[in-house]
């Protein structure tokens, strides 16, 4: 997006939700469009005092705050892990990469999720948020390349070649004695 263009787009929204966008809004926001890799407010923090050593904690945190009020930004709570912000106000969902913890965009469009979800008499969705967990294609590629086959080793037959895995679930809501290990085949 172009800077000009964001500054705009982030003056009418901030004085639509009353607030001014002020210098130090301006570059919080600045570096969450800069690098759209879902930071959490530490993370920010300390891009920021690059350019403005002067600045603290609190008023990122103050600065995030009146983003997500206004509407220019979304919080990612994923598990009990750091609130993330993300700028994309697309409707998507999150990938959370269990190897190199990364937050991904993933398009998925709400008018399909709320015809496919059952929804009991008298309810309506407003408003949902759909968490991913898996392996990105980064790290899957490095796991590939890293894995040497040897025999013996788990999930390895015979002559270290590749055993055909699958993921059963985990105890909890998916019933007793089901397991997030995998499952031989």
């Amino acid at each position: 997006m172009n800077e000009d263009l964001a500054d705009l787009k982030g003056t009418e929204r901030m004085t639509n939700s009353g607030y001014r966008l002020t210098p130090q809004r301006r570059h919080v926001y600045g570096i969450l469009l800069q690098k759209k890799d879902h930071p959490t407010a530490n993370e920010v923090f300390l891009r920021a005092k690059q350019a403005l050593p002067d600045i603290s904690m609190a008023t990122v945190y103050n600065c995030l705050d009146a983003l997500v009020q206004s509407g220019l930004v979304t919080q990612v709570n994923l598990d009990r892990g750091a609130t993330h912000y993300c700028v994309n106000m697309e409707d998507h969902c999150h990938f959370h990469c269990d190897s190199c913890d990364g937050i991904f965009d993933v398009d998925y469009r709400s008018e399909w999720a709320k015809a496919q979800i059952p929804m009991p008499a008298g309810f309506s969705i407003t408003h949902f948020q759909v968490a991913l967990r898996g392996i990105c294609s980064a790290c899957a590629a490095h796991l590939n390349r890293s894995q040497v086959p040897r025999d013996g080793d788990p999930g390895r037959g015979e002559n270290g070649v590749a055993i055909p895995i699958k993921i059963v679930g985990k105890e909890g809501p998916l019933g007793k004695g089901k397991s997030a290990r995998p499952k031989q085949t």
